[in-house]
Order: C-alpha cells, then structure tokens, then sequence
C-alpha cells in the first residue's frame, strides 16, 4: 500500500439568516518563529492521522512535508478501489478550495498593477452585477459580501445534487444568479460567512480585467513561473491528465455504495475550486506564496491579516487564506480544500520554511476530514509529550486542531 519510495523516503505501514455579531478586529500578521525553534515533523503522528482518515472511511490519504531537512512522504490505503493501486505522492488530485488561494494571488497581482482597489465596490469593474454596491473587491476575498452560498441548495441531496453538475457547463453569471436568486447572509463587512459565490464573482473580476481565461491567468502568472508541472485547470474537461487518484463521494444513505466522483466538469465552482495539483506543486505553491515569490510584501501583508471564522481561537480567515493557529503557538497559513471524493490541506509556516500538504480520497464524510487535519499538528508541532495517566480525561490543547471538527468548504450530511 505503499507508493513513496520513487521520492526516497521511508515507507509508511498501510493502515433566512440569523442576526450577525460586528466583525471582529483584524489581526495583523505574526512574527513567525524561527526555522532553529521548530520542533521535528512528527511523521508517525503524519502516518496516525492518515490511518484515522482511512479508518474513517477514505480509500488513501497522504501527506508531504517539506522543510529544512529535506522532504518526507507518507502513504496509505489504495487511490483505486477497483484496481487496488496503492496510493502515490506523485498523483494528481482535485484540491477544490485551495483553488480560492491560487485565484486570490492572480487578483492581488492585479491589484499590485492599479488595474483594481481592494476597496473599491465590485460594481465598479462588473457594472450592474450586484445588487448592493457596498460590497467591495475585499468582501469578495474574505468571505464578508453576505453573498449566499448556491452549493448548499445544490448539494442538499449529496449524490444526486453531484450528478446534476457533473457534466453541466455553467457560465459565472449563471452561478452569480443562483446566489442572488437566495437570501443575503449578512450586511457587507458585517462577519464572515464562507461563500463559493464569491470566488465566481473573483473569476468575472480577473477574466474582465485580463481579457482572457482564468485558465491563461493561472498559467501565465502562477503555474509556469514556479513550475508546477503537475497543476492545471482544465475546465470544463472532465479527467484528470496523467497519474492521477479517483475520488470517491459518500452517499447520504448509510450503505449506499460510494460514486466514483473522479471525472467531473467541476463547473459549479471554477475559480472557487476547480485546480488539480499534486502534493509536490502545492508544498512549491504554499512556500514560494509566504516567501514572497508571488506578492510584494505590501500585498503579503493585506493577504495574512485575518480575523476569526469561529469562536475556537484557533481559526482565521485573511484574503483568499485560511490561518490556523497551533497547539505548539506555530501559525500555518493556507487553505483547506473540499470537492466530491477529495478532501486537501495546504499549509505553510508565515516563513515558507515549512510547508504540509495532505489528501484523503472521500468526501461528504467530515470525519475523514477531521481525521487529515491532523497532519497539520503532527507535521508542525513534533511529537507531544507524553501523557500522565493522572491527566488522560483533561482537555485537548488549546488551539489543538485534531480536536475540533474540519471547517466545511462544502455542505455535508455525515
């Protein structure tokens, strides 16, 4: 079940709305720690959380970490069902929401070129798209135009909401309409609410500004510039090109068998989800963003200020990217990414010295989720102390992710 040795590392075992609260006060970027205070990637917790998600119910899972010392993989379970291929860290993947990120920094650019104002009202470059001009390119960014989220109707019924948009060819102003068509969730500005329908919007923002694809803003500004050769948008074609891992969508109904998922349009989201990429090209990805490879370092600094999507402590949303904030006091920035059959996490240190990215083949089932997202604490905390056996019932850790449910980019039923 084992598929890491082509990278020359160990090989792993198998195994209507309610009323908002104010926004909360911004918080600007942190100092990050240095790469000679972080602790060892723990790659046996790494192995422990990807056992959990295939416990859990996903085919495989899989996770890579880079940093100083070099590169660690780790595989388990199968990336085929039918044929039992052994999960591969060279394999492509959807990695849905973490598309917002690569789509956040095409638009940044544009903003670093004048060709748009993060505070300028989105009507003012897509006349007439929007109802109310007091949403703003940075509502748009950090989830706070109020803008509801056309996937939850669109999935509340799980597979047949998928097989609905599976080949479907949907136009942006169509997904804008579907939004607009439901009620607003908040004021402009008021407080975050996760929303698909924003990032479409960003797709009109950066094909009008551009005068051409979102395909050709992803190739020309991100893709080719750091050679990810594994990363692509191939929208509205439905397969994966090359070596590749199926996803597979958990039905709503306990024993209905699992859809293959792979082959999609992925229509319904664009630039909200649509990217493939590997493990390798997401590590270069995350990295070379906190380095400031993509951004200059004013833009950087719009992008990571954040301010809270729940009340853990832990969770921050800033424009386009997540942070998450440890249990060991490391901040990781990134995304995590949801489509059907494909659960990701793409996450670096605010240095760029560290960076994880991790897969589980299965959607629809939060905890496989839940159960991935602790690679996150594996990989950038180390290995925890060991536990007295006075102290087995206390609490987790603060700011401990492996805790607390997965944030959902996608309604789920399970």
């Amino acid at each position: 079940m084992i598929a890491a040795l082509a990278a020359g590392v160990a090989p792993a075992t198998s195994a209507s709305a309610a009323p908002q609260a104010p926004a909360a006060v911004p918080q600007a970027p942190a100092v990050p720690k240095t790469a000679d205070t972080a602790p060892a990637p723990d790659m046996e917790g790494v192995v422990a959380a990807l056992n959990a998600a295939v416990a859990n119910g996903a085919p495989g899972a899989m996770a890579r970490f880079s940093g100083p010392d070099g590169v660690r993989s780790r595989t388990v379970g199968v990336q085929d069902r039918v044929n039992g291929t052994p999960m591969d860290v060279r394999s492509r993947f959807r990695i849905g929401s973490v598309s917002k990120t690569f789509s956040t920094v095409v638009l940044l650019q544009l903003v670093q070129e004048g060709r748009l104002t993060l505070d300028a009202p989105v009507d003012a470059y897509l006349p007439g798209l929007l109802p109310d001009d007091r949403i703003t390119v940075r509502h748009l960014l950090t989830h706070r135009s109020g803008l509801a989220d056309y996937t939850d109707p669109m999935f509340a019924n799980t597979v047949p909401g998928f097989e609905s948009v599976r080949n479907r060819v949907f136009t942006y102003q169509e997904l804008v309409d579907l939004s607009l068509a439901l009620p607003r969730t908040t004021e402009p500005g008021v407080s975050y609410k996760y929303s698909n329908a924003n990032f479409a919007v960003v797709g009109m923002l950066i094909e009008k500004l551009t005068g051409r694809p979102v395909a050709d803003a992803y190739q020309r500004r991100i893709f080719k510039p750091l050679k990810l050769r594994d990363t692509s948008y191939v929208h509205p074609e439905t397969r994966i090109a090359g070596r590749h891992v199926r996803g597979y969508l958990y039905p709503d109904a306990a024993g209905d068998p699992l859809v293959d998922s792979t082959e999609q349009t992925v229509s319904w989201a664009q630039s909200a989800g649509a990217v493939i990429s590997s493990p390798a090209d997401l590590n270069t990805f995350t990295r070379a963003l906190m380095r400031g490879r993509l951004l200059s370092p004013a833009m950087m600094d719009a992008m990571t200020t954040v301010t809270p999507t729940d009340a853990t402590g832990t969770r921050f949303y800033g424009l386009g990217l997540r942070r998450y904030d440890l249990s060991c006091g490391t901040q990781v920035y990134g995304h995590t990414g949801t489509v059907q059959g494909f659960y990701t996490y793409a996450f670096s240190t605010r240095d760029g010295r560290r960076s994880l990215s991790a897969m589980a083949n299965s959607s629809n089932r939060g905890v496989v989720n839940t159960a991935l997202g602790g690679t996150l604490e594996a990989a950038f905390c180390g290995k925890k102390p060991a536990v007295a056996p006075s102290s087995r019932a206390a609490s987790p850790s603060a700011g401990d992710l492996s805790a607390l449910p997965a944030e959902r980019d996608l309604p789920e039923r399970h």
